[in-house]
């Protein structure tokens, strides 16, 4: 019988014999340091590589990602009251577009993590020791 429970330690014991598991002092604060980090990188990183793939008429929606996003909290936010229509439906009909060879459209986060998940993951992976 193998049991882990909490960072507070355990002791286990079986038939052939017992171990007791001791966390450091200071192993949730050091860790979750290194995780707020890494989640920083990763939501910036998210939003400059989605720059190029968000649509374009006047800035706003591009901007509305920088204004309703939380660096660190994990979750991207495109606030502007269009963004969501934008984001199922836009035609890529702008200069940029991606009917006219560009990379604006619509579901650019989708498009932007095949083009680049592997570079963001290779730039969080370090971050982590």
């Amino acid at each position: 019988m193998i049991e882990i429970k909490t960072p507070r330690g355990i002791i286990s014991e079986s038939k052939s014999g017992k171990a007791k598991l001791i966390w450091n002092d200071d192993f949730a604060k050091r860790r979750n340091e290194q995780f707020d980090a890494v989640q920083k990188m990763v939501d910036s990183e998210v939003l400059r590589q989605s720059d190029p793939y968000v649509p374009m008429r006047t800035g706003m929606l591009k901007k509305s990602g920088i204004l309703g996003t939380v660096i660190g909290e994990g979750v991207v936010k495109y606030i502007a009251p269009y963004a969501r229509q934008n984001y199922y439906t836009n035609a890529g009909r702008g200069q940029e577009g991606t009917q006219n060879g560009g990379l604006r459209g619509k579901y650019w986060f989708e498009r932007m993590k095949a083009d680049h998940k592997d570079e963001i993951r290779e730039k969080s992976g370090g971050k982590l020791k």
